[in-house]
């Protein structure tokens, strides 16, 4: 039987990574055909982007070997500070036409659904895991060990106020996955209400009346998509529409605002540890409420398999929408923790948040933020996951606490 010439023997399976023997044709491990594509030894062209091949890839294959790309980071450094840095839109390289071609084979192309025509692998996502630093603040989004896609989105920013002092933006949200595409409700919150957030303080907007007008916009962006016509393969009239939780912070020189709608929270630990950490943010889920009413502990609470069932959400189907804003003056420098329930149901108390935050956290944020969501992943990773840290710096002089 004829067979397609090779240049060398591939030292090991493109496919499963064992070991080849000189002349093999398949993979003793894996059975994978070696003679799909010409191999040359060491000849891999590095997937960046989770995996998301370049349309030339395949050509590499009969090309010298180019340096390795590697790497899931997002940094934008050209854009200007009141730009907002958002989770990448993994719809742009669909809408583009770009080829995509599998992971594992390295050589069948990826269908609409995520599979690979030759050996039917499942390729990841592009929000399977996103990592974005812009600055003294950064982000970490991961889809977790148990959920089949991301449905968490996050945007960063960085503006500049009226009286050229600096402000930090961060927003963090978490699509319901009872109900319909909280994966695009979660990105367009997101997105959204970096958008506005950015767009108000350089105009003299008070932090916390942006923050309020941030959520309002977020929520109407939802809204919106509940009215979108679904695909035949989305359409489930029975459920809900699109929605998803939202928190968001704002720092300034001597000023903390954090807003939110739903479970997701926000912590502040302060950097010398010599005062306690605190959680800033109040659930809106009938865990919470069991507890405001007297009707049982918080351990108790949280222990009920209803704990997390939100009573406030972003969604054309939620009750009257209520904002939460409130503003922070510490007296001393630290970080805010920003994040959805897939964190911090590994570390629900502010004392137990402190202790995984690591020491140099407000000088290497980005390392805070992956420290913390490996944090979730070691204690099972049953939910997507996603932080951002955000720096508070030493307050100014004579600034007092509110």
């Amino acid at each position: 039987m004829s067979q397609m010439p090779r240049q060398a023997a591939l030292p090991t399976c493109p496919s499963c990574a064992e070991p080849l023997d000189a002349g093999d044709r398949y993979c003793g491990a894996c059975g994978f055909d070696l003679s799909v594509v010409p191999h040359r030894p060491d000849d891999h062209p590095t997937l960046a982007m989770n995996g998301a091949a370049a349309p030339e890839a395949l050509a590499a294959w009969a090309a010298p070997a180019a340096a390795p790309t590697g790497g899931v980071r997002f940094d934008r450094p050209a854009e200007p500070e009141e730009y907002p840095l958002q989770a990448p839109d993994p719809r742009v390289a669909a809408e583009a036409g770009a080829v995509k071609v599998c992971v594992a084979c390295r050589a069948g192309r990826v269908d609409d659904d995520g599979y690979c025509e030759n050996c039917g692998h499942a390729q990841p996502r592009e929000r399977d895991h996103m990592e974005l630093e812009s600055g003294p603040v950064a982000a970490v989004s991961d889809r977790g060990l148990r959920h089949h896609r991301n449905e968490d989105s996050f945007s960063l920013g960085r503006a500049t106020l009226p009286d050229g002092s600096p402000a930090l933006v961060a927003i963090v949200c978490d699509g319901v996955s009872s109900a319909t595409r909280p994966d695009d409700a979660s990105m367009a919150a997101a997105r959204t209400a970096g958008d506005t957030l950015l767009a108000a303080l350089p105009q003299g907007t008070h932090p916390q009346a942006a923050m309020h007008k941030a959520i309002v916009a977020a929520a109407n962006a939802v809204n919106a998509l509940a009215g979108e016509p679904a695909t035949a393969r989305e359409h489930t009239p029975h459920q809900n529409s699109p929605a998803c939780t939202l928190v968001g912070a704002v720092v300034t020189a001597g000023l903390l605002v954090v807003g939110w709608v739903g479970d997701s929270r926000a912590y502040w630990v302060p950097a010398d540890r010599a005062t306690p950490p605190a959680r800033l943010t109040e659930d809106d889920s009938w865990a919470a409420q069991m507890v405001a009413a007297g009707l049982m502990s918080e351990a108790e609470a949280y222990a009920d398999e209803r704990a997390h069932a939100i009573t406030g959400w972003l969604g054309a189907d939620a009750y009257e929408l209520e904002p939460h804003t409130a503003s922070f003056k510490p007296d001393r420098p630290g970080v805010v923790v920003v994040c959805t329930d897939g964190l911090w149901n590994y570390a629900e108390a502010a004392e137990e948040m402190a202790e995984v935050v690591p020491l140099d956290a407000a000088v290497r944020p980005l390392h805070c933020a992956q420290v913390l969501v490996g944090h979730a992943l070691d204690g099972g990773g049953h939910d997507n996951v996603t932080v951002a840290v955000v720096p508070f710096p030493a307050p100014p002089q004579g600034a007092g606490n509110a």
